[in-house]
C-alpha cells in the first residue's frame, strides 16, 4: 500500500514538474535589452529546424501564445492525466516516457507532413496523443469507456480537419488553433499505445516459464 502511494505521488510529482517549466518559460517570454523573447529561441519554427536547430521539435510544445493558452493546457494535462492515472501510477516512468515520445513525435510529424506550418507553440497536439494514448490502454484492459473515449476525440479531431476549430477558442488563445497539431498528436498516440501494447505481449510472454 505504501509502495503504492508512493508510486502515485512520483507521478504527480512529474506532471507537477512540466506544470512549473511551462510556466516558467510563459514567464520568461518577456523581452529584455539583454534577450530576445525566449520563444525566438525554443519555440517550433519550421525554418530554424531546417537550419539545424533540432530541440525545437520539443521545446515548441512547452511554450504558449497567452495565460489563457497555458491555463487550458496544464488543466487538460491534469486532468488526462488523472483520467488515466490507472495506466501510470505503478511505474511513473512510462509516462515521463510517453511525454517525452510524444513531444518528439508531434514535432518530427508536423515537420515532414505540415511543412507549410512554419510555426506552431503549445501542449495541445501532445495532450490529443496522451488522451488517445489512455483510451488506447482502456481498450485493452477490458474498459468499455476507452471505445468512447477513443471514438470521441477521433469524431473531434476529424471535425476540426474539416471545420476548422471555433472561433471562441482562436480568440481567446490569440492565434489560430493548430488543429494540424491535434492529428498528429491523435495518430502518434494511437501508434505509441499499439507499440506500447505489443512490446508488453512479447515480453510478458517472453517470460513465461
Amino acid at each position: 500500500m505504501l509502495n503504492h502511494k508512493s508510486n502515485t505521488v512520483g507521478l504527480y510529482h512529474f506532471v507537477v514538474v512540466i506544470s512549473l517549466i511551462c510556466i516558467g518559460l510563459f514567464a520568461a517570454d518577456i523581452p529584455t535589452p539583454a534577450f530576445l523573447p525566449i520563444d525566438q529561441y525554443l519555440s517550433y519554427q519550421y525554418n530554424a529546424i531546417t537550419d539545424g536547430q533540432i530541440w525545437r521539435l520539443i521545446t515548441g510544445n512547452l511554450l504558449h501564445t497567452n495565460l489563457w493558452h497555458l491555463l487550458m493546457n496544464l488543466a487538460g494535462f491534469w486532468v488526462i492525466v488523472f483520467l488515466h492515472e490507472v495506466h501510470y501510477k505503478r511505474h511513473p516512468g512510462k509516462l515521463i516516457l510517453l511525454f517525452l515520445s510524444l513531444c518528439l513525435l508531434e514535432g518530427i510529424g508536423l515537420y515532414f507532413f505540415y511543412p507549410s506550418l512554419k510555426a506552431y507553440v503549445g501542449l495541445s497536439g501532445l495532450l490529443h496523443g496522451l488522451f488517445a494514448f489512455g483510451a488506447v490502454m482502456d481498450i485493452r484492459k477490458g474498459y468499455r469507456s476507452g471505445y468512447l473515449l477513443l471514438l470521441g476525440v477521433i469524431i473531434k479531431v476529424g471535425y476540426e480537419q474539416v471545420f476548422g476549430a471555433t472561433s471562441s477558442i482562436t480568440q481567446l488563445i490569440n492565434a489560430r488553433v493548430a488543429t494540424e497539431s491535434h492529428l498528429v498528436g491523435l495518430i502518434c498516440g494511437i501508434l505509441c499505445a499499439l507499440c506500447w501494447s505489443a512490446i508488453a505481449h512479447r515480453f510478458k510472454y517472453h517470460h513465461l516459464p
